[in-house]
């Protein structure tokens, strides 16, 4: 048979659990990825050292392949004494990785703020604080929605690569049962819909959030 569905119902349940691993991984990274790739943005701006240095990070990990980045934090740490559990070295491999295209996308969305907003701020006396929260990110953000929806979808079908150090994800999970069993073809195909399917309720929500935050800048 070329499809057996009384597998398909037994290997459902593992496949499920593989795929909350899947999604903590995707989410755990992008959340990191958003808030790291707005603080190398911000330093990048400053005419320092300090943003020629981050510069030079954020070219040096976007030049480098994710799965490179990965074995480095995996198996060359431990080596120089820092051993990290291979979850949390996906994690930091995907959030690093990521938060450094993220930085680019806040940078142009920044750059694309006119330049009298800024000067009004600094005419007006306010803070740092006061105005990226009340005047800068609110006008930045929003154009630049679509561009890191991209990347959450991107990341999501890079988590694959956490195989690579043996997480059990969902293509991972997916291989074990496979050869197991020696039927590939349930599993994967199982995996590949959950990807889809994941991909597009994400691209709905991000487009859902955009016409959201498009509609509260117009007010």
């Amino acid at each position: 048979m070329i499809w057996d569905w009384n597998y398909t119902v037994e290997i459902l349940p593992v496949l499920a659990q593989a795929s909350i691993v899947t999604i903590e991984a995707t989410l755990l990274s992008f959340a990191i990825a958003l808030v790291l790739g707005l603080v190398l943005a911000l330093l990048r701006t400053s005419g320092s050292y300090v943003g020629w240095l981050t510069s030079a990070f954020v070219e040096l990990v976007r030049s480098t392949p994710l799965l490179i980045q990965i074995f480095f934090l995996f198996f060359v740490l431990p080596r120089l004494g820092i051993v990290l559990d291979a979850f949390v070295a996906g994690i930091i491999a995907l959030s690093l990785h990521y938060g450094c295209y993220c930085s680019e996308v806040y940078r142009a969305g920044l750059e694309a703020v006119p330049r009298g907003q800024w000067e009004a701020c600094t005419a007006l006396n306010l803070s740092t604080w006061s105005m990226f929260k009340r005047i800068i990110l609110p006008q930045a953000i929003p154009p630049i929605v679509p561009a890191l929806g991209n990347y959450l979808v991107a990341l999501f079908k890079d988590t694959p690569l956490l195989s690579a150090i043996a997480v059990l994800e969902l293509v991972q999970t997916a291989k074990v049962l496979g050869s197991d069993n020696f039927r590939y073809t349930e599993p994967m195909t199982i995996v590949g819909l959950t990807f889809l399917v994941l991909s597009l309720v994400s691209a709905a929500g991000i487009r859902w959030l955009e016409k959201r935050l498009n509609r509260r800048s117009v007010r």
